[in-house]
């Protein structure tokens, strides 16, 4: 635990050392504020309610965590540092959960620097904190599954480009499986258990559970085996990758 946290801080502090975590903080807070405002119609609503502020969520990290996440390994192989970060005295599960942890907690402080739409709904209503809360729970969560699906890509590839499209094209199809029009073009002629364990699949569908303030253990085992699937199939690639 001691050299995962011990690569975290480095990996972290590298963020912040580029330019890369500022542009991507400024980006997110920029759609999120034009989405929110101008697209869900905050304040036409007339209600205390962030709903229009979460539902777009799985949209914006549908291409900022892509973006953030292609780095993670393919310029390491690129550059040939990844040789040099396994002669440290780290283990290469210890380099994936550390790598990955630092660039959750980048999508982390700017998720958590959203806060003042959420001072805004309290000064303007009502608003049931209990259920915003959970919407955050699960935004960070469903950031950290679109993270280790990043992180998988940009292990398999030297390509940032391809990493990230690749990244963007897994996202969009689970967040396809979750979509109701898609899932009513399968109703009629695919089983309903298939709907049902396709729709189990998408992101969208457990994200909309805890945004309503419903925390289920079952939603946040798929979040919790989503990532750690994919943190160990990237695992499986760089080793596989070693000879590269």
């Amino acid at each position: 635990m001691r050299n995962t946290m011990v690569l975290f801080r480095r990996e972290f502090s590298s963020y912040f050392a580029t330019p890369l975590a500022f542009v991507f903080i400024v980006i997110f807070l920029l759609l999120a504020g034009i989405f929110t405002f101008y697209i869900g119609g905050f304040y036409e609503r007339g209600q205390a309610t962030l709903a229009p502020f979460f539902e777009y969520h799985p949209w914006l990290y549908l291409f900022l965590i892509p973006a953030l996440g292609m780095r993670l390994w393919s310029e390491e192989r690129k550059s040939g540092s990844i040789e040099l970060l396994m002669t440290l005295p780290v283990t290469l599960w210890q380099a994936v959960i550390g790598k990955f942890l630092a660039a959750w907690a980048v999508s982390g402080v700017a998720l958590a620097l959203t806060f003042t739409i959420w001072v805004t709904v309290n000064y303007l209503g009502d608003p049931d904190n209990g259920t915003i809360l959970a919407a955050y729970i699960g935004s960070f969560l469903m950031a950290g599954g679109f993270l280790a699906i990043g992180s998988c890509m940009s292990a398999a590839t030297r390509n940032q480009v391809i990493a990230f499209i690749f990244t963007v094209v897994i996202c969009f199809v689970m967040l396809l499986a979750g979509w109701s029009t898609f899932l009513g073009v399968l109703e009629g002629w695919v089983p309903q258990a298939i709907i049902d364990a396709i729709a189990s699949l998408s992101f969208l569908t457990h994200f909309a559970s805890i945004s309503k303030g419903v925390i289920d253990i079952r939603d946040l085992l798929y979040f919790g085996t989503l990532i750690g699937g994919w943190l160990f199939a990237t695992a499986i690639v760089l080793e596989m990758k070693k000879a590269d």
